[in-house]
């Protein structure tokens, strides 16, 4: 796919909107890998009905094979992914320009959301709101949201950085405006009182919401007005600075795959299992869409650290393959320490004979 690319059609210009339009309402929705961000907006598009709202997605994916688009619900014209590229870095010129493709429509959507990737910071993308002169005219940021796993996030704030790299899950929180507090099933009360107690050190103000699955009553995060510039300046005086220094931690990596051909699923468990046992401290996050022999279903693998599952569309995830699609299987690992070789050879071992 193309950078900036709609991965729906739905980017062909239109009529000019007039200028007495009311600015489109948007949330940057962050968190760290495997927060449940995803989750949440397939929550929110099942939920846009019930509140008559249009929504925009616009998807950024860390790596080289796009997972993200096969896990959001099917939804009509409201799709938009960039890929291979931090949000916050090299691709936020094609934010940018679907944001000039969308202010073109003769229909306006109420909300956009906008998905980062879980390695971004989510200043930067903030910022374009104010730096950039049409995005002011048409856009307003309503709320940063930020998503976070009770499970695994206290070893990513705590992690030490080389010099002059930044702390992704610690900017995430700071910057956070609501913050949806998820998998507080997989933690126990003194737990979870210990991952908040975390987050209240780095934001004393943004509103907690305890989920699980990432549920949460959208009057909570949608259309809150949220935003306060004034109080962002004051936790980072050079927040407007578009030439300030921005740097990630080189030593994560994502390793992407994408082949034809049936998987034996005993195989698949087998290998995955093994993998997210042996390398789970380093694998921060994984995700894929798989084809499986002797079956129509779609299958969704996705794991955090050294918790994994695969689900289907027969199972009620996702939706199944189209009659025409060609069912490629595609995976990506994010982490440190990933040997593509080994990790590309022994995904391929797992095909049906």
């Amino acid at each position: 796919m193309e950078f900036g690319k709609c991965s729906k059609e739905i980017c062909d210009d239109g009529e000019t909107i007039t200028k007495d339009h009311q600015r489109t309402s948007c949330s940057i929705l962050t968190g760290f890998l495997g927060a449940g961000k995803t989750t949440l907006v397939n929550h929110i598009l099942r939920g846009r009905g019930a509140n008559n709202l249009k929504i925009a997605v616009i998807e950024n994916e860390f790596g080289e094979v796009g997972i993200d688009d096969a896990i959001v619900m099917e939804t009509e014209e409201e799709v938009f992914e960039m890929n291979n590229g931090c949000i916050c870095c090299t691709v936020r010129g094609d934010l940018l320009r679907i944001f000039q493709k969308l202010s073109k429509r003769s229909t306006r959507f109420d909300h956009i959301l906008i998905e980062t990737t879980g390695l971004a910071d989510p200043a930067p993308v903030a910022q374009t709101f104010f730096v950039d002169e049409e995005v002011k005219a048409n856009y307003e940021l309503d709320a940063i949201i930020t998503v976070v796993d009770a499970k695994h996030i206290i070893p990513h704030l705590e992690e030490e950085k080389p010099e002059g790299v930044e702390n992704e899950s610690v900017e995430q929180l700071a910057f956070a405006d609501k913050i949806i507090l998820n998998k507080i099933d997989l933690v126990t009360n003194s737990e979870k009182e210990v991952v908040i107690g975390k987050i209240r050190e780095i934001n004393k103000f943004a509103d907690i919401i305890e989920t699980q699955h990432s549920e949460v009553d959208l009057k909570r995060i949608l259309g809150v007005k949220a935003f306060d510039l004034s109080r962002v300046l004051q936790v980072e005086e050079d927040f407007l600075d578009t030439e300030g220094e921005h740097m990630h931690d080189n030593s994560v990596s994502s390793v992407g795959i994408e082949f034809d051909g049936g998987l034996d699923l005993t195989m698949l468990n087998a290998w995955l299992s093994k993998m997210l046992r042996e390398n789970g401290v380093d694998l921060f996050r994984s995700k894929g869409v798989l084809n499986v022999a002797g079956s129509d279903a779609r299958y969704i693998f996705q794991g955090v650290h050294m918790l994994m599952g695969i689900s289907s569309s027969a199972d009620g995830i996702g939706r199944p393959w189209k009659e025409d699609e060609i069912r490629k299987n595609r995976l990506v690992f994010i982490g440190r320490n990933l040997d593509r070789e080994a990790i590309t050879r022994n995904f391929k071992a797992c095909i049906a004979q």
